[in-house]
């Protein structure tokens, strides 16, 4: 579909819908799932989202005290991770994402786990809530794809970490080569089922699958990091290129 200015639309998944509503559709969208979310993700993943979320915080190179924001940081996965870890010495852990219900379950799980300390907040990684050069550390694990400007998200987290911080970014990429077939397979057949028959929303996760499809590649990511204040960006493919760590200095 062709339209006379391509900035009043953007992808929604496979669809096309105007720019200014793809927020309120992300929103929409992922407080339906809220309360299936974390046992899809095991479903969808078998398990292996706990592997990769794993050592993406042990890439982090945590240090006493620091300050770290965990953008789109939904149910809590990568903060409960960083603060159950006593190593770093109690870190202070912000959450900041889009949706109420994400964060309430998030919330939830982190009382449950015994862990008191993060802060949760409500924000769009747009307009983050916070002054310059406030976090030694940010995190974005699978949000990214789903913020409707990713260069103004990458430009704000630019602006809240300090120099020197680092950002990483974790995020799916359709594999390349024999698994390709396989995976494409297995995305777009299984996981909208597994999304009606788990989450009762097929139509939720069928938007996942293509929205995978629609992220730019890690190395198309890569530059786009280093034009909004980042000196540094390197990538890593794990998993046959199912996912790629994008690691950034500020």
């Amino acid at each position: 579909m062709q339209h006379n200015n391509d900035t009043d639309y953007i992808d929604f998944g496979f669809k096309t819908v105007k720019t200014k509503l793809k927020t309120g559709l992300v929103h929409g969208l992922f407080s339906r799932v809220s309360n299936q979310y974390d046992l899809m993700n095991d479903v969808m993943s078998f398990g292996l989202h706990r592997c990769w979320k794993k050592s993406f915080v042990d890439r982090l190179a945590l240090k006493p005290n620091m300050q770290i924001l965990d953008v789109a940081g939904g149910t809590g996965d990568i903060a409960i991770r960083i603060a159950k870890d006593k190593a770093y010495l109690s870190p202070c852990v912000t959450v900041c994402d889009l949706t109420y219900d994400m964060v309430r379950q998030g919330k939830d799980k982190a009382i449950n786990a015994g862990i008191l300390n993060i802060k949760w907040h409500i924000g769009n990684g747009e307009q983050l809530p916070y002054a310059d050069a406030s976090f030694d550390r940010a995190t974005i694990a699978f949000g990214l794809r789903n913020i409707t400007n990713k260069d103004q998200a990458l430009s704000e987290i630019a602006r809240v970490l300090k120099p020197g911080g680092m950002l990483y970014c974790l995020e799916f990429s359709p594999p390349e080569g024999t698994l390709k077939p396989l995976y494409d397979a297995y995305s777009f057949r299984i996981i909208p089922w597994m999304g009606e028959l788990f989450a009762k929303d097929r139509e939720a996760y069928q938007y996942l699958v293509e929205s995978i499809r629609q992220f730019p590649k890690p190395e198309i990511l890569s530059d786009m990091v280093l034009k909004h204040g980042f000196t540094h960006c390197a990538y890593e493919k794990w998993t046959g290129g199912i996912v790629a760590l994008h690691q950034a200095v500020r």
